[in-house]
């Protein structure tokens, strides 16, 4: 190989870094509210940075969910599999947490995302 074929190469390669650090930061931004639907309809809509918990009672069951950090988990849920619980918190866009045994859907959007739908309802 010579010096220019050993160029094209490193050329290549740093277009293709910089192109996965583009996608990457894209795909990986921070949401800044969490919209919290049980059976299909807005529960509420709370803010990311703001510390607090949510409890919700309905005729599906109890589910608590707890933001802070800049981040969201359901610390408490009386449905039998516990999957939600154990999930992951999550913070970053469309990130969500499901629970299916009572219809609750918590996801993360961005201020741009929510903004969107806003104006979409």
């Amino acid at each position: 190989m010579k010096k220019r074929d050993w160029i094209l190469i490193a050329v290549l390669l740093a277009a293709a870094a910089v192109g996965l650090l583009i996608v990457h930061h894209m795909q990986s931004g921070s949401g800044s509210t969490v919209t919290v639907t049980v059976d299909g309809e807005v529960y509420g809509t709370y803010d990311l940075d703001e510390d607090q918990t949510i409890t919700i009672d309905n005729d599906y069951g109890h589910n608590v969910i707890e933001i802070s950090g800049g981040s969201v988990s359901m610390t408490e849920a009386d449905c039998p599999d516990l999957i939600c619980v154990h999930h992951a918190k999550i913070s970053k866009d469309n990130e969500t947490i499901i629970c299916l045994p009572h219809k609750l859907v918590v996801e993360v959007d961005s201020s741009e995302t929510a903004d969107a739908d806003a104006t979409l309802r």
